[in-house]
């Protein structure tokens, strides 16, 4: 959901460094930024910010450990005047709370340029060839043809102490299968038996990098997800996606698409059949 945010610094001449995990290195792999992934302790995290020669961050995280760090490695830092690091930061931004996450991150990095346009209404993820051909030979290994439809029936966490997967993934997948359509799914690391029991006669793939995982959302019929990290994916992606909602804000959280119908409230899950309506509708356009 950082992505526009990301875009816009580009179109604006900043050549960027990304810093984080392990995996954002392989998200923007099509990309022409640099990627320095921090691992180990806070002050190796220290030490890999200051080797990265840059000394003007913008940082998109809320915590003041973040904050102290990019301070410590010498980085005059923009970011949210969040968890009281302000004294931290070279320019502290205030929140505003009724913020969708892209508009969060948007108006951050707006502080940086003289002028931001409209946020456009797509996120529009570029993904590689090469990931592209990764896609491929992994679903036709499996066995999976071109009619296939992903289910992400994964949502880690709780959220205010409610759990944030909708419980219709079984019966959707078996509905699905017996239509004949290929039912696809990748988990992320150590979901594989979450998974595979979510979602009975399913095609499981394996692990895959984020990259892949992009490629394979991108080229589905129609993907189906809890608010979660695999439906923000498929719509900076491209896709066409049903997005179930039962907990979380759709206000915050809802994907960044004009390809994404959502389905349900932060008050409560969606009945089957609407989910399942929605779901027939975008399989016949």
């Amino acid at each position: 959901m950082a992505l526009p945010a990301l875009d816009l610094l580009a179109a604006n001449g900043y050549a960027l460094t990304l810093t984080g995990r392990p995996w954002a290195a392989d998200l923007f792999a099509a990309y022409a930024w640099s990627a320095v992934s921090l691992a180990g302790s806070r002050w190796q995290h220290v030490r890999t910010l200051r080797n990265t020669g840059v000394k003007s961050g913008l940082l998109m995280t809320n915590s003041f450990s973040t904050a102290l760090e990019f301070r410590l490695a010498g980085i005059s830092t923009t970011a949210y005047a969040s968890d009281g690091r302000s004294w931290l930061l070279g320019k502290a931004v205030p929140v505003a709370v009724a913020d969708h996450m892209v508009e969060h991150y948007y108006r951050l990095a707006s502080e940086l340029v003289r002028a931001a346009p409209t946020i456009p209404p797509d996120i529009n993820l570029q993904i590689s060839n090469h990931a592209r051909k990764r896609a491929h030979e992994l679903l036709s290994a499996h066995g999976a043809g071109s009619r296939y439809v992903v289910l992400c029936p994964v949502a880690t966490g709780l959220h205010r102490g409610k759990v944030k997967a909708w419980g219709g993934f079984e019966r959707l997948c078996r509905e699905l299968l017996e239509s004949g359509l290929h039912v696809v799914a990748l988990p992320g690391p150590n979901e594989t038996a979450t998974v595979r029991d979510a979602l009975p006669g399913a095609i499981v793939l394996p692990e895959a990098d984020l990259s892949t995982f992009s490629a394979i959302l991108e080229d589905a019929r129609l993907v189906i997800a809890n608010d979660s990290g695999p439906g923000h994916l498929a719509a900076a992606a491209g896709t066409r996606l049903i997005s179930v909602f039962g907990v979380t804000e759709p206000q915050k959280t809802r994907p960044w698409s004009s390809k994404a119908t959502l389905i349900g409230t932060a008050n409560g899950w969606p009945h089957y059949e609407d989910v399942r309506a929605a779901i027939d509708a975008a399989l016949r356009s």
